[in-house]
């Protein structure tokens, strides 16, 4: 055995260490449930991920985060993240996804984070919107933004061996799409429409056993990049092209070089082999349940964990002292 090679130990899995990232996002956002203030919730939940990442092993900077330096005091776009030890690492935040879910104590809030490689995570630049397409391994390659909707629904059906009445559309509920919206009933297919939540969306239509089979609409260009990350995790695809909401963006963004005609993969918006992405539930939804409190001071949460490079995808629920969590981290969980 001496002269045989020894198989590498595996290296560090940094999603485990990025869901007490998001379960702190998630504890202190919860607080906020139901209580009117997007605000408030948003800004809780930005506290408590900044304050736990500052303790990551990891070189990191945010490509997506909370907007510019002079928006954001914290998770700003180019903030250094971490210890500063390797590895260098591209970081893409969204501390609540669903401010204004969390804010109305509706469904499917989440804490969510993503790693990969430095230099690996597409930069929308100007370009807040992209149109997006998203569904599972068994219909990756069906998906298309330039073929007619219900064409692709039919497609879908024949796919799965089921009626196209059976196919189901998750978009946002939002006038920019109602052609659309006509276009899918008429075809016979279901609508399912949500007020926010791209990301979680995403994540519902590729996932196994879900009563969704596709993501299709205009949402916004970093839930386009972490819903990528997520998919090079959990397998299937997610097609965007960039969609400027203005003349003047569209020149920004010419000017700026980026390709408005591109349809954008998974891997042209995390180009990463080893990515990393972690959610936790705020409210209760179809891919996560929210943070439930026990008693004064419990409370449990649950997450998906997951690593593209291995392949796991890993659900973590977690039972929490929030007053031990307190003394700890100096974070406010209620």
């Amino acid at each position: 055995m001496s002269s045989e090679r020894r198989p590498a130990r595996p290296d560090r899995n940094l999603a485990l260490e990025l869901v007490r990232v998001t379960e702190a996002a998630a504890l202190a956002a919860a607080r906020m449930v139901g209580r009117g203030d997007k605000e408030g919730a948003d800004q809780a939940a930005v506290d408590a991920m900044r304050n736990v990442l500052d303790g990551v092993s990891m070189d990191g900077v945010v490509v997506i985060g909370e907007g510019e330096k002079d928006e954001a005091p914290m998770l700003y776009n180019g903030e250094q993240i971490g210890d500063g030890t390797p590895p260098q690492v591209d970081i893409a935040v969204d501390p609540l996804e669903g401010t204004r879910l969390t804010a109305l104590g509706m469904p499917s809030a989440l804490a969510v984070i993503a790693l990969a490689e430095r230099g690996s995570m597409f930069d929308p630049g100007p370009c807040v919107y992209m149109e997006k397409i998203a569904g599972g391994p068994e219909i990756a390659d069906l998906l298309d933004l330039d073929r007619p909707l219900p064409e692709t629904l039919a497609l879908v059906a024949e796919r799965k061996g089921i009626d196209i009445r059976d196919v189901m559309v998750v978009m946002l509920d939002r006038e920019r799409h109602h052609e659309a919206m006509a276009a899918v009933r008429e075809a016979g297919a279901r609508v399912r429409l949500i007020l926010d939540g791209d990301v979680s969306a995403a994540m519902l239509s590729v996932s196994e056993n879900s009563a969704v089979d596709l993501l299709w609409g205009i949402g916004g260009t970093p839930e386009g990049v972490i819903s990528a990350a997520a998919i090079k995790c959990i397998g299937g695809q997610l097609l965007g092209r960039l969609w400027p909401r203005s003349e003047e963006e569209r020149t920004a963004a010419v000017h700026a070089g980026y390709d408005l005609s591109k349809v954008l993969t998974c891997d042209d918006l995390v180009a990463g082999e080893d990515v990393f992405f972690s959610a936790t539930g705020v409210t209760d939804g179809d891919v996560l349940q929210g943070v439930r409190y026990e008693g004064a001071r419990g409370a449990t949460t649950e997450s998906l964990v997951m690593r593209s490079r291995s392949g796991t995808v890993r659900r973590v629920f977690a039972r929490h002292d929030r007053s031990k969590l307190r003394a700890l981290t100096g974070v406010r969980y209620g």
